[in-house]
């Protein structure tokens, strides 16, 4: 026996799915970049901003080719939902450390946005090509820039310290170049890909120069961060204070001597092994023989640091 079911419907039966992904989550809201009521998305594009500088250069936005590539940029970032939020969520904590180190160094502070689109606040990330941490140095640039790296011990996963080594990257590339944005391009690119662009093309400009596509790519990314992270309710991303993740107070512990065990070490002092790992993820072995005697400060947790209340 057939089953005749009318237009009318099968239009109903069509729209219930989508309506009650909706509801489920909670997405109720008309704006840009949300569904609305009846559950259909509006996903327009973005709009760019008329002016835009980079570590206080200006941007050439009346280039349609630049406002094309900050288009697609700022496209990928907007739309990238989860990734976003998760950034706009970890930006105080790492913000919070990298910012002090960049104003000392006379590092303009949008380069903070080039450490999120090298690691995405992720301080144990690892490269295809051995880059690590939160600025992805390569070992020979980080033992250039003064960083310890061997079998017990890796700066590069030292946000303090790897911040300071990027630092000085970025400072000897300016002293070369004279331009933030030729700065950006050679810390992805690499100084010898820069120069050998700059020399074939006969241009001095970044948003003048053609690159391989990450390089072209690049500096855009970090625009395209600074302008959703700095104003992020603008680009549709509601993330109230409360659920930002917290800064963790924590004090210091010097130690000039070997340890023969980091899970007894941080067992006396209260905390995990798991713990002494997260806020030291430098510390790469189990133990430490420090044959040299040298002196190493560690970031402890202060008491009480994992409840919500804190």
């Amino acid at each position: 026996m057939k089953v005749m079911i009318s237009a009318r419907l099968l239009k109903l039966i069509s729209v219930i799915p989508v309506f009650l992904f909706s509801v489920l989550t909670g997405c109720s809201g008309t704006s840009r970049h949300q569904p609305d009521s009846l559950g259909t998305h509006l996903f327009t594009p973005v709009e760019l901003p008329e002016k835009l500088t980079f570590a206080g250069e200006e941007v050439p936005m009346d280039y349609f080719d630049v406002r094309e590539n900050l288009d697609r940029e700022l496209l990928s970032t907007v739309y990238f939902h989860s990734q976003t939020i998760r950034y706009i969520k970890n930006a105080p904590r790492y913000f919070s450390i990298v910012e002090p180190i960049l104003k000392s160094n006379g590092i303009p502070e949008d380069f903070k946005y080039l450490c999120v689109a090298e690691s995405g606040f992720d301080v144990r990330a690892v490269s295809p090509a051995k880059a690590v941490g939160l600025w992805q140095i390569l070992e020979s640039t980080a033992k250039e820039n003064g960083l310890e790296i061997n079998s017990e011990v890796d700066e590069r996963y030292h946000i303090e310290k790897s911040t300071e080594a990027a630092c000085r990257i970025l400072k000897s590339a300016y002293q070369k170049y004279g331009s933030w944005s030729l700065v950006a391009a050679s810390y992805n690119g690499g100084r010898a890909g820069v120069d050998r662009q700059m020399a074939i093309q006969k241009a001095k400009s970044y948003y003048d120069l053609l690159f391989v596509e990450e390089t072209t790519r690049y500096v855009f990314r970090i625009l395209a961060l600074k302008l959703v992270m700095e104003d992020s309710e603008e680009y549709g991303f509601q993330v109230n204070k409360e659920q930002l993740y917290p800064i963790v107070e924590t004090k210091t512990i010097e130690i000039n001597g070997p340890v023969t065990d980091w899970a007894t070490f941080a067992i006396d002092r209260g905390i995990s092994y798991k713990t002494l790992k997260m806020f030291n993820p430098w510390l790469r072995e189990s133990f430490l023989k420090n044959p040299t005697r040298k002196t190493y400060t560690l970031k402890i947790p202060e008491k009480g640091f994992r409840t919500k209340s804190n």
